[in-house]
C-alpha cells in the first residue's frame, strides 16, 4: 500500500489508515477482526483516543506482537497535566505498549483552549517530558475549527494536525494544507465520509486521492467496510465525469442541511454546544447507546432545550443552515432514542 511522508516526523505512513472510533459499537471479538484485517491489508497507521471507551484496548489486543511494524496514534481530550498524565499511563496499558508514535491533544477549536495547551507549565509540557523519556515519539493535534486550526499550525508547536476533509466540508483544503505545506505538518484527513453522510464510498475517497500528501482516516466498524475502501485505493485514481457528477448531486442533496461542525456559531449565549447536537442524526450511526444518552452528550441535549431562540448562531453560520429548527428536530430524536435506550435497560 501506498505510504507518505507525515510532515517533520519523518514516519512514513500508509494513505490510507484507521479510525478507532467505530469499533466501540461491535463486539470485541469483531473489533478485533477488523484491526487484523487492516493490518492484512497492509496498513500501519492506526488512530483512537483515549474517550474512544474501548477502541484503545481491543486495539492493543489485535496488534500484539505485531507492534513494531505499525504507527500508533491516540488522543487525550485533557487539559490539565495531572489529567493527561493519567490519559497517557492508561493509553499506554491499553494499548499494550511501551511507546506511543503520534499523541495529539483532543479537539483543540478555540483560541482559549489552545492557549491552555501551549502553556510552559501545562499539557504540552507533559508531552514534552514524555517524548524525552521515549513513552511519546512525536506530538500532534485535532481541532474542527478552521481559524483554530491555522493559528496551530502557525505556532510550529505540533508535528501533525488532524482536522476534518471531505467533498462535503473542504474549509481546510486550501489556506489550512497549504500552511502546512509551509511548516513541515502532517495533515491527517478525519471523517472522509463526513461522518457517515456521504454513502459513496469511491467517490468519497477518490476526492480526496486527488490531494497528494495526506493520510486518510476513515472510522471502520466491518470488514468489508475497509475492504471496499481498499479496492478503490487500487483502482484509477483520477475521477470520472459520472463521479463528478455524483459528488455534486450529494452536495446538493446534503448541502443545505449539514452541520460541518466549523463552530463558528459559537459562542451561544445559553451555553449550548450547538454542534454536538446538529450532528446527532450522523453520530448515532456511529457511536455506541451508552456514549448517546448518557453522560457529556446527554447533558449537550438537555442544554439544548434551554436555547433562548435569539437566533446569533445562525447570523453566524457559514453556511447559513436553520440551526434552531435543526436543534429542535434533533432534540426530538434524541428523546425518543433516550426512551427506547432506558426500555432496553429496564427489561435486562
Amino acid at each position: 500500500m501506498e505510504k507518505i511522508r507525515l510532515g517533520r516526523t519523518e514516519m512514513m505512513v500508509t494513505r490510507l489508515g484507521f479510525g478507532g472510533i467505530p469499533i466501540q459499537r461491535v463486539s470485541e471479538e469483531e473489533a478485533i477482526a477488523v484491526v487484523k484485517k487492516c493490518l492484512e491489508l497492509g496498513i500501519n497507521y492506526l488512530d483512537t483516543a483515549n474517550g474512544y471507551t474501548t477502541s484503545e484496548e481491543r486495539i492493543g489486543k489485535a496488534i500484539k506482537g505485531k507492534r513494531d511494524r505499525l504507527f500508533i496514534s491516540t488522543k487525550s481530550g485533557a487539559r490539565t497535566r495531572e489529567d493527561i498524565e493519567k490519559h497517557l499511563k492508561l493509553s499506554l496499558e491499553r494499548l499494550q505498549t511501551s511507546y506511543i508514535d503520534l499523541y495529539q491533544f483532543h479537539n483543540v477549536s478555540d483560541a482559549k483552549t489552545l492557549e491552555t495547551i501551549l502553556d510552559p507549565h501545562g499539557p504540552r509540557a507533559v508531552l514534552e517530558d514524555a517524548k524525552r523519556a521515549g513513552l511519546v515519539k512525536h506530538i500532534g493535534i485535532s481541532s474542527h475549527q478552521i481559524d483554530t486550526a491555522k493559528d496551530i499550525v502557525k505556532t510550529d508547536q505540533f508535528e501533525t494536525i488532524m482536522f476534518p476533509l471531505n467533498f462535503m466540508a473542504y474549509e481546510g483544503r486550501e489556506e489550512l494544507l497549504t500552511l502546512c505545506r509551509q511548516h513541515d505538518v502532517g495533515f491527517i484527513a478525519m471523517k472522509p465520509l463526513a461522518g457517515g453522510m456521504i454513502d459513496n464510498v469511491t467517490v468519497a475517497i477518490k476526492y480526496l486521492l486527488q490531494i497528494p500528501d495526506i493520510v486518510l482516516i476513515p472510522g471502520i466498524e466491518r470488514v468489508p467496510e475497509i475492504e471496499e475502501i481498499a479496492r478503490v485505493l487500487k483502482g484509477p485514481r483520477e475521477m470520472t465525469a459520472g463521479e463528478e457528477r455524483e459528488m455534486t448531486r450529494i452536495r446538493e442533496e446534503l448541502g443545505p442541511r449539514s452541520c460541518r461542525r466549523c463552530d463558528y456559531c459559537q459562542p451561544c449565549t445559553a451555553g449550548i454546544p450547538i454542534s454536538d447536537v446538529m450532528s446527532f442524526s450522523n453520530l448515532r450511526r456511529r457511536l455506541p447507546d451508552v456514549r448517546l444518552y448518557t453522560g457529556k452528550f446527554a447533558e449537550s441535549f438537555l442544554k439544548a432545550e434551554e436555547c433562548t431562540d435569539c437566533g446569533e448562531c445562525e447570523e453566524r453560520c457559514p453556511y447559513k443552515l436553520p440551526i434552531r429548527d435543526m436543534m429542535k428536530e434533533h432534540i426530538k430524536l434524541h428523546q425518543a432514542g433516550k426512551i427506547e435506550y432506558d426500555k432496553q435497560l429496564a427489561s435486562r
